[in-house]
């Protein structure tokens, strides 16, 4: 997921490069939330393995 977090912010990036400011407005959105989304998950799974002691995945 962080992955494409990641190329999403990096389409944002040429996209803006080249004036396309929605299209970078809309993958810099789409990066933001899968990032937001990766930190929560991270975040549980981390709550969930110092909880049981054991490794998650």
């Amino acid at each position: 997921m962080l992955k494409w977090a990641l190329i999403f912010f990096l389409i944002s990036i040429v996209a803006g490069f080249f004036g396309f400011s929605g299209v970078s407005a809309a993958a810099a959105g789409i990066a933001k939330v899968l990032f937001f989304i990766f930190i929560v998950l991270f975040a549980i799974f981390l709550v969930i393995a110092f909880a049981t002691g054991a490794m998650v995945l």
